[in-house]
């Protein structure tokens, strides 16, 4: 029996890692049957507006291995990971105030989320998940 407990992934940080697993972790979730909910707030929120969810030299300083492992495509981008979770069920969520905060206009996320929320909202949203992860 397959497990349809819903998996709720916060990302915050703006750094390429904790995007790319947060990102991980909602498509192995759709993958394996599980509900998730994915949150952008700050930073990740930041990157995921400026279509910077793919990886570049810069997101590894000085681990050049890794920037050249993820260039030659042995691994999914972050990009490539939100499209799977998407493309399997995965909501994709932006936080209103962090989106004011950083001055984006939520037409900036066109396609990118499913709708904005607020604390309330999320809260609600969240209610009873208990496998939440914050990256």
């Amino acid at each position: 029996m397959a497990n349809t407990e819903k998996v709720a992934i916060f990302l915050h940080s703006g750094d390429y890692d904790r995007i790319h697993q947060g990102l991980s972790i909602a498509a192995a979730a759709v993958a394996s049957g599980r509900p998730a909910l994915i949150l952008f707030f700050w930073w990740a929120l930041d990157r995921l507006a400026g279509n910077r969810l793919e990886p570049d030299d810069s997101d590894f300083g000085k681990w050049p291995a890794i920037a050249e492992r993820m260039s030659e495509g042995s691994f999914p981008s972050a990009a490539a990971l939100l499209k799977s979770a998407r493309d399997g069920g995965a909501k994709v969520f932006a936080c209103t105030g962090s989106l004011a905060i950083l001055g984006h206009r939520p037409d900036a996320l066109e396609n990118k989320v499913d709708g904005f929320l607020g604390w309330a909202a999320i809260l609600d949203a969240t209610h009873g998940v208990t496998d939440r992860f914050y990256l």
